[in-house]
């Protein structure tokens, strides 16, 4: 094996390490990716969240032999998008980030849900942040500022 080959934010990148190497620590360590964070290292908290083909996926539980071929997305690449505007502004406008360890998960949480969702009801977007925890802000803001994002980015999802 060449190594394994994956896109990273858009970009074609090669990992030589390790198949076994938790896509976390390759993020984190070989790659700088400081939006995703280490938290509790069982797929529980969602702060490494980020978007393996599009679907959110916690990168402590995924081994690097299973990103071969994909395409993963943190918030370092996703901030580049549109989108990533109008759910940041919809954030800022609910103040609905504290301290923000929790908040790169939650915003690719709502970016995978608007996806599949473009009007989610409350409960779905409740739904769709399960897995990703908050200590600091609650919910409540968070909800809103995605159901704000939703009203506000008319055909973006």
């Amino acid at each position: 094996m060449d190594g394994i080959q994956f896109c990273l934010n858009g970009t074609e990148v090669i990992y030589e390490g390790s198949a076994a190497d938790r896509l976390l620590d390759v993020l984190r360590d070989t790659y700088r990716m400081t939006s995703v964070k280490c938290g509790c290292k069982e797929g529980e908290c969602g702060a490494c969240s980020v978007l393996m083909d599009g679907i959110l996926v916690n990168s402590c539980c995924v081994a690097m032999g299973a990103v071969d071929g994909s395409d993963i997305t943190t918030l370092e690449g996703f901030r580049q998008t549109e989108r990533f505007e109008v759910l940041s502004n919809a954030f800022g406008e609910v103040s609905a980030v504290q301290c923000g360890f929790c908040i790169p998960g939650m915003v690719l949480a709502a970016e995978a849900l608007l996806r599949k969702t473009p009007h989610p009801t409350e409960e779905e977007i409740r739904t769709g942040l399960s897995g990703n925890l908050c200590r600091c802000t609650g919910y409540n803001s968070i909800v809103n500022a995605i159901n704000n994002a939703a009203k506000e980015g008319n055909g973006l999802w």
